[in-house]
């Protein structure tokens, strides 16, 4: 099967995706396939990278893990069957602090932290149902970043639903009750390179 094969107006779940061998990289959201943006340039990968081993050095030691893309996250809070399972994504990076959500194929349930890295091909519709999804299955929170504007913002889960943060850029420092202690530092994130 090739990706050119699926009907784009089916619904699907987990156990299709796991049956798929094409190429191409998919998330699927509330049963609808979305194909990912082509492989992130120099700067997203060097963001994400210097985020992920900040946030990994900062829990060394700690019950919390921190998993770079590609990486399945399975979203469904009424079954962890794979045919009833129609949300599994791969966010840039997530931090979980519940071990029992890890498992060989990734996490099962909702990650403490989600961040997604903006790339030219992220597009509106799938920014948003990635922020319901995310929101719905009780991810305390969702950071967007966006290299070229170079700013941060923060969905932080209060009652169930998500309250932005201000829009934060170079200048500003973020903390989260997730991570105590830890302090990002938005001039560093966004540095070319680190001296």
């Amino acid at each position: 099967m090739q990706f050119s094969d699926l009907d784009l107006t089916k619904t699907y779940t987990y156990a299709d995706y796991l049956k798929w061998t094409f190429d191409e990289r998919l998330e699927i959201i509330k049963g609808k396939i979305f194909k990912m943006s082509p492989a992130p340039g120099s700067v997203h990968q060097r963001i994400s990278l210097r985020l992920s081993r900040w946030i990994g050095n900062h829990l060394d030691g700690k019950s919390c893990e921190v998993f770079s893309a590609p990486f399945d996250v399975r979203l469904n809070k009424r079954s962890t069957e794979n045919k009833s399972i129609k949300t599994v994504v791969q966010p840039d990076i997530c931090v979980v602090c519940n071990p029992l959500k890890i498992d060989e194929k990734g996490c099962l349930g909702a990650p403490d932290i989600v961040v997604e890295i903006l790339s030219p091909g992220n597009n509106k519709k799938e920014l948003q149902n990635k922020y319901e999804v995310y929101e719905e299955n009780g991810v305390l929170e969702y950071w967007i970043i966006h290299p070229a504007e170079k700013t941060f913002l923060r969905y932080t889960l209060v009652e169930n639903k998500y309250q932005a943060s201000r829009l934060l850029t170079t200048g500003d420092e973020v903390t989260t009750p997730v991570l105590p202690g830890f302090v990002l530092n938005l001039d560093e994130l966004f540095a070319e390179k680190i001296t």
